[in-house]
Protein backbone atom coordinates (compact mmCIF):
# COMPACT_ATOMS: atom_id res chain seq x y z
CA UNK A 1 0.00 0.00 0.00
CA UNK A 2 3.02 2.45 0.98
CA UNK A 3 4.43 1.78 -2.83
CA UNK A 4 0.96 2.82 -4.38
CA UNK A 5 0.59 5.83 -2.60
CA UNK A 6 4.27 6.45 -3.44
CA UNK A 7 3.58 5.75 -6.89
CA UNK A 8 0.60 8.13 -6.97
CA UNK A 9 2.32 11.21 -5.52
CA UNK A 10 5.30 10.48 -8.40
CA UNK A 11 2.77 10.51 -11.21
CA UNK A 12 0.79 14.13 -9.65
CA UNK A 13 4.00 15.31 -9.88
CA UNK A 14 5.15 14.20 -12.84
CA UNK A 15 1.90 15.22 -14.49
CA UNK A 16 1.82 19.14 -12.54
CA UNK A 17 5.35 19.82 -13.38
CA UNK A 18 6.69 17.95 -16.50
CA UNK A 19 3.39 17.58 -19.12
CA UNK A 20 3.34 21.14 -19.80
CA UNK A 21 0.26 23.29 -19.87
CA UNK A 22 -2.72 22.94 -21.62
CA UNK A 23 -3.11 23.94 -24.90
CA UNK A 24 -5.30 24.21 -27.72
CA UNK A 25 -4.16 22.93 -31.22
CA UNK A 26 -4.88 25.63 -33.93
CA UNK A 27 -4.47 25.57 -37.71
CA UNK A 28 -1.65 26.84 -39.40
CA UNK A 29 -2.23 30.62 -40.62
CA UNK A 30 -1.19 33.35 -38.99
CA UNK A 31 -3.96 33.83 -36.36
CA UNK A 32 -3.15 37.73 -34.82
CA UNK A 33 -1.60 39.51 -38.00
CA UNK A 34 -2.30 43.30 -36.52
CA UNK A 35 0.84 45.12 -35.05
CA UNK A 36 0.61 46.11 -30.74
CA UNK A 37 -0.85 49.59 -30.54
CA UNK A 38 1.41 51.88 -28.11
CA UNK A 39 0.63 55.25 -27.81
CA UNK A 40 2.95 56.85 -25.08
CA UNK A 41 1.62 59.35 -22.56
CA UNK A 42 2.90 62.89 -23.08
CA UNK A 43 2.24 63.83 -19.10
CA UNK A 44 2.40 60.53 -16.86
CA UNK A 45 -0.50 59.57 -14.75
CA UNK A 46 -0.26 57.33 -11.16
CA UNK A 47 -2.42 55.82 -9.10
CA UNK A 48 -1.48 53.62 -5.79
CA UNK A 49 -2.40 49.98 -5.29
CA UNK A 50 -1.78 48.11 -2.18
CA UNK A 51 2.22 49.55 -1.11
CA UNK A 52 2.81 50.35 -4.86
CA UNK A 53 2.88 53.79 -6.78
CA UNK A 54 1.90 52.93 -10.39
CA UNK A 55 2.77 55.10 -13.09
CA UNK A 56 1.02 55.09 -16.65
CA UNK A 57 3.68 55.22 -19.11
CA UNK A 58 1.66 54.38 -22.43
CA UNK A 59 -1.63 52.85 -23.30
CA UNK A 60 -1.28 49.61 -25.23
CA UNK A 61 -3.28 47.34 -26.68
CA UNK A 62 -2.93 43.65 -28.09
CA UNK A 63 -4.20 41.31 -29.85
CA UNK A 64 -2.39 38.07 -29.81
CA UNK A 65 -1.38 34.17 -29.72
CA UNK A 66 -0.72 32.86 -26.27
CA UNK A 67 2.55 31.24 -26.61
CA UNK A 68 2.68 30.09 -23.08
CA UNK A 69 1.30 30.85 -19.43
CA UNK A 70 3.22 30.48 -16.44
CA UNK A 71 1.51 31.25 -12.93
CA UNK A 72 3.25 32.85 -9.95
CA UNK A 73 3.13 32.16 -6.43
CA UNK A 74 6.19 33.96 -5.10
CA UNK A 75 8.71 36.83 -5.41
CA UNK A 76 7.74 40.46 -4.81
CA UNK A 77 6.02 40.19 -8.18
CA UNK A 78 3.12 38.77 -7.47
CA UNK A 79 1.83 40.97 -5.50
CA UNK A 80 0.33 42.91 -8.71
CA UNK A 81 0.82 39.84 -11.40
CA UNK A 82 0.34 35.64 -10.88
CA UNK A 83 0.39 35.89 -14.75
CA UNK A 84 2.72 36.04 -17.32
CA UNK A 85 1.69 35.33 -20.59
CA UNK A 86 4.07 34.90 -23.79
CA UNK A 87 2.89 36.20 -26.48
CA UNK A 88 3.06 36.52 -30.50
CA UNK A 89 1.50 38.16 -33.40
CA UNK A 90 2.43 38.35 -36.74
CA UNK A 91 4.15 35.00 -37.99
CA UNK A 92 4.69 34.09 -34.35
CA UNK A 93 1.39 33.31 -34.27
CA UNK A 94 1.29 30.81 -37.13
CA UNK A 95 1.28 27.21 -36.22
CA UNK A 96 3.51 26.83 -39.17
CA UNK A 97 6.26 28.62 -37.23
CA UNK A 98 5.50 27.78 -33.57
CA UNK A 99 5.57 24.08 -34.40
CA UNK A 100 9.14 24.42 -35.59
CA UNK A 101 9.88 26.41 -32.06
CA UNK A 102 10.40 25.52 -28.36
CA UNK A 103 8.80 27.77 -26.19
CA UNK A 104 8.82 28.19 -22.26
CA UNK A 105 9.02 30.38 -19.33
CA UNK A 106 10.66 30.47 -15.83
CA UNK A 107 11.29 33.12 -13.39
CA UNK A 108 9.50 35.42 -15.07
CA UNK A 109 11.53 35.12 -18.65
CA UNK A 110 10.65 33.93 -21.72
CA UNK A 111 12.89 31.64 -23.20
CA UNK A 112 12.42 30.00 -27.18
CA UNK A 113 14.89 27.97 -28.83
CA UNK A 114 14.44 25.91 -32.43
CA UNK A 115 17.16 23.65 -34.55
CA UNK A 116 16.08 25.46 -37.23
CA UNK A 117 15.08 28.71 -38.34
CA UNK A 118 11.56 28.55 -39.65
CA UNK A 119 11.49 32.73 -40.04
CA UNK A 120 14.15 34.78 -39.26
CA UNK A 121 15.86 35.48 -35.57
CA UNK A 122 14.98 38.95 -35.89
CA UNK A 123 11.16 38.16 -36.57
CA UNK A 124 10.93 35.90 -33.93
CA UNK A 125 12.16 38.63 -31.63
CA UNK A 126 10.11 41.69 -32.93
CA UNK A 127 7.18 39.22 -32.97
CA UNK A 128 7.04 37.77 -29.65
CA UNK A 129 7.54 39.00 -25.68
CA UNK A 130 6.88 38.14 -22.27
CA UNK A 131 3.97 39.99 -20.95
CA UNK A 132 3.81 40.62 -17.67
CA UNK A 133 -0.08 40.47 -16.37
CA UNK A 134 -0.60 43.56 -13.35
CA UNK A 135 -4.45 43.83 -12.32
CA UNK A 136 -6.77 44.42 -9.25
CA UNK A 137 -10.18 43.48 -11.26
CA UNK A 138 -11.29 40.05 -10.01
CA UNK A 139 -12.76 39.41 -12.83
CA UNK A 140 -10.13 39.85 -15.06
CA UNK A 141 -7.93 37.55 -12.94
CA UNK A 142 -10.31 35.14 -13.36
CA UNK A 143 -10.43 35.16 -16.96
CA UNK A 144 -6.43 35.05 -17.14
CA UNK A 145 -6.88 31.86 -14.99
CA UNK A 146 -8.86 30.29 -18.11
CA UNK A 147 -6.64 31.57 -20.67
CA UNK A 148 -4.29 28.02 -22.13
CA UNK A 149 -1.87 28.27 -24.40
CA UNK A 150 -3.11 28.31 -27.99
CA UNK A 151 -5.73 31.01 -27.27
CA UNK A 152 -6.21 34.24 -28.90
CA UNK A 153 -6.77 36.77 -26.47
CA UNK A 154 -7.17 41.16 -26.90
CA UNK A 155 -6.10 43.27 -23.50
CA UNK A 156 -6.20 46.98 -23.51
CA UNK A 157 -4.55 48.88 -20.62
CA UNK A 158 -1.53 50.64 -19.81
CA UNK A 159 2.64 50.07 -19.71
CA UNK A 160 3.61 50.68 -16.58
CA UNK A 161 6.16 51.64 -13.78
CA UNK A 162 5.58 50.56 -10.43
CA UNK A 163 7.61 51.58 -7.15
CA UNK A 164 7.25 50.34 -3.56
CA UNK A 165 8.30 52.99 -0.90
CA UNK A 166 11.77 50.58 0.04
CA UNK A 167 13.14 51.71 -3.46
CA UNK A 168 11.64 48.29 -5.03
CA UNK A 169 11.34 48.86 -8.95
CA UNK A 170 9.33 47.20 -11.78
CA UNK A 171 9.74 48.87 -15.32
CA UNK A 172 7.88 47.72 -18.53
CA UNK A 173 9.80 48.03 -21.73
CA UNK A 174 8.39 50.26 -24.40
CA UNK A 175 9.33 49.05 -27.67
CA UNK A 176 8.92 45.58 -29.36
CA UNK A 177 12.35 45.76 -30.85
CA UNK A 178 14.42 44.90 -27.62
CA UNK A 179 15.68 41.09 -26.36
CA UNK A 180 17.11 40.00 -22.71
CA UNK A 181 16.66 42.12 -19.26
CA UNK A 182 14.14 44.88 -18.80
CA UNK A 183 12.88 43.98 -22.40
CA UNK A 184 9.14 42.42 -20.93
CA UNK A 185 5.90 44.48 -20.92
CA UNK A 186 4.62 45.23 -17.59
CA UNK A 187 0.88 45.87 -18.14
CA UNK A 188 -1.54 47.54 -15.97
CA UNK A 189 -4.88 45.23 -17.74
CA UNK A 190 -7.73 47.33 -17.54
CA UNK A 191 -9.72 45.23 -20.30
CA UNK A 192 -9.10 41.52 -21.30
CA UNK A 193 -10.54 38.86 -23.14
CA UNK A 194 -10.43 35.45 -24.96
CA UNK A 195 -11.21 35.19 -28.62
CA UNK A 196 -11.42 31.70 -29.09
Amino acid sequence: MKYVIVLIILAAFYFLFFQGQPSIEREAGILAPEEPIQLNLKKRESFTTGEYRVDKLAEFHIKARVLSKKKYRSGREKDLSRYDLAMGWGPMSDSRVLDEIEISQKNRWYYWKTKHFPIPRKDIETHSANMHMLTDDEDIEKELGRVKKGNTVELKGYLVYVEAGDGWRWKSSLTRNDTGGGSCEVIWVEEFRILD
